[in-house]
């Protein structure tokens, strides 16, 4: 098993993105609900295969998943998987962020700015 890797820094694209809903937050939250569904979707196609390749076989999963013992690796890769997962759910909101950020730091600027001008 590979190494879990450190997460690249996160890239926003620029502009404001199209808004649905009037109440604040409704279209952040629809896209986590999104993103979940997405990760469901896929780890129910994941079983799905699993439960049929080990039913080919003749191995009863349920007992082998129940007395599995993971080790620091596996534990590690199972961690680096569930940060993607809140990178991709929370990528909105932290893209909201970061643009109320750079807006605060902007009008902090301007502001010095126009006081030092005044002074």
């Amino acid at each position: 098993m590979s190494t879990p890797k450190t997460p690249a820094p996160a890239r926003f694209a620029r502009g404001k993105r199209p808004r649905f809903y009037a109440t604040a937050g409704m279209d952040d939250a629809v896209s986590m609900v999104i993103v979940l569904a997405q990760e469901l979707s896929v780890l129910r196609d994941r079983v799905d295969a699993i439960e049929r390749v080990a039913a080919r076989r003749g191995i009863d999963l349920a007992q082998d998943i129940e007395q599995l013992v993971l080790d620091q690796a596996a534990l590690d890769a199972r961690e680096l998987r569930r940060q993607q997962l809140f990178e991709r759910l929370y990528h909105l909101v932290r893209k909201d962020a970061h643009e109320l950020k750079q807006q605060d730091s902007k009008q902090r600027y301007d502001g010095v700015i126009d006081e030092t001008a005044q002074a």
